[in-house]
C-alpha cells in the first residue's frame, strides 16, 4: 500500500471545493496530453487537411440546406412532360427526371430536408442518451439498473421496423420518423457516456471534491463533463453520419416524407427505375449522401486525433501511476499546500493501483 498526501478538511481546508479540486493530485491542473498543445482543440483540428476539406464540404451542405430552395434555378416540383429524362444541358445542368423536373433544383431543395431530419434525430438521441448516461453513474445503483434495462430493451428493436411502426401510428412525417430514429440511437450515446464517466468516478480530484462537500451536480458540471465531452463529440459526429444514412434509407422506402417533396433517398429510389435511360442518374444523390457522411466521419476522426478522446482518463497502471502523489515527494506536498496556508498535511492510505485497472 502506498500513501498519498491530502490536506485536512477541517478549519484550515479551503472553503471552495473548486480550489481544493484544482490543487488535488491528478486534478485539472495536472499535465494532460490533450491540453496546452498548440492552442485549443478546434485550432488543432483545423491543422489537419482532412478536417479542413470536410468542414468545407459541410459548409456547402449547410449553405444549400438553408438557401438551396431559394437558389434553385427552377421550381423543384414543376413538371415538364415534353422534356422527360433529358440529359445535362445549359437549361438543366444535371438533366431532368422521369416527370421532367429539374434534377439540380430538386437536389438543392432536398438538402435542407435531409440535413434537418438528421439533426432532429441526433438531437433526440443526445437529449435522451447523454444526461441519462451521466446520471446512471452518479445518482445511485437503482437508477443505473433501471436505465440499463431500458437501454437493453430498446437496443433489441430494429430501427427500420420501429420507425415504420411509429410513423404508422402517429402519421407519416419527417419529424415522427426522426423521433423514432433518435429513440433507437439514444442507447448508444447512453452507453458511451456512461463508460466514459465511469473511468472518472475514482479520480482523486473527484474524491477530494466529494470529501469537501461538493454536490454531485457541481462535480458533474465542473470536472466530469469537460472530460466526457471529447468522447461524446466523436461518437456524435460518427452517429450523425449513420443517421444521415438512416434518413436516406427511410426516404428511399417512402417513410418520413410526403410526395412530391424531394429528398436524397427519394431521388435515389426514383432514379433506379430508369437505369436503362439514365444509368448515371442515381450517382447524383448517392454522391451527395456519400460526401456528407464521409465528411462527418472525417470530422469525428479529427476530433479524436486532436483531443485524445480515445485516451480520455482510462484506468491503467502506467497512466495512473503518473497521477498519484506519493508521500516523501516535496513537489506534490507543495502543490497540495498551495492556497491553504501552512495547514499541516495528513496522510491517507491510497488504493492499490491495480484496483483501478
Amino acid at each position: 500500500m502506498s500513501e498519498q498526501t491530502l490536506t485536512p478538511t477541517g478549519a484550515n481546508a479551503p472553503a471552495d471545493p473548486a480550489l481544493a479540486a484544482r490543487t488535488a493530485p491528478g486534478g485539472p491542473t495536472t499535465s494532460d496530453p490533450t491540453m496546452g498543445r498548440g492552442g485549443g482543440p478546434v485550432r488543432r483540428a483545423l491543422r489537419l487537411r482532412s478536417a479542413r476539406i470536410s468542414l468545407g464540404i459541410l459548409a456547402v451542405v449547410v449553405f444549400f440546406g438553408i438557401a438551396g430552395g431559394a437558389l434553385a434555378p427552377h421550381d423543384p416540383l414543376a413538371q415538364d412532360t415534353t422534356n422527360i429524362l433529358a440529359g445535362p444541358s445549359g437549361a438543366h445542368w444535371l438533366g431532368t427526371d422521369y416527370l421532367g423536373r429539374d434534377v439540380l433544383s430538386r437536389l438543392m431543395d432536398a438538402t435542407g430536408r435531409s440535413v434537418v431530419g438528421a439533426l432532429e434525430a441526433i438531437a433526440v438521441a443526445f437529449v435522451l442518451g447523454v444526461p441519462a448516461g451521466l446520471a446512471s453513474v452518479f445518482f445511485g445503483r437503482f437508477f443505473d439498473w433501471v436505465a440499463s434495462r431500458i437501454v437493453d430493451a430498446v437496443m433489441t428493436l430494429p430501427y427500420i421496423v420501429f420507425a415504420i411502426s411509429v410513423t404508422g401510428i402517429i402519421g407519416n412525417g419527417m419529424e415522427q420518423a426522426m423521433v423514432a430514429i433518435g429513440i433507437i440511437l439514444a442507447p448508444l450515446l447512453f452507453r458511451v457516456t456512461r463508460a466514459a464517466a465511469l473511468t472518472l468516478t475514482r479520480a482523486q480530484y473527484v474524491e477530494v471534491a466529494e470529501l469537501l462537500g461538493a454536490s454531485r451536480w457541481w462535480i458533474v458540471r465542473r470536472h466530469i463533463w469537460s472530460k466526457v465531452l471529447p468522447t461524446v463529440a466523436v461518437t456524435t459526429a460518427h452517429l450523425a453520419a449513420a443517421v444521415l444514412l438512416s434518413v436516406s434509407s427511410l426516404t428511399f422506402l417512402g417513410i418520413g416524407v410526403k410526395p412530391p417533396a424531394p429528398t436524397w433517398g427519394g431521388m435515389l429510389s426514383s432514379d433506379l427505375g430508369f437505369l436503362s435511360q439514365q444509368p448515371w442518374a442515381p450517382l447524383i444523390p448517392a454522391l451527395a449522401i456519400a460526401l456528407c457522411a464521409g465528411a462527418l466521419n472525417a470530422i469525428a476522426d479529427a476530433i479524436r486525433d486532436t483531443t485524445g478522446a480515445a485516451a480520455v482518463p482510462t484506468p491503467g497502471r502506467r497512466r495512473f501511476a503518473r497521477r498519484v502523489t506519493r508521500v516523501g515527494s516535496a513537489e506534490p506536498a507543495a502543490a497540495v499546500g498551495a492556497g491553504v496556508g501552512a495547514a499541516p498535511a495528513v496522510t491517507v492510505p491510497a488504493q492499490e493501483e491495480g484496483s483501478h485497472a
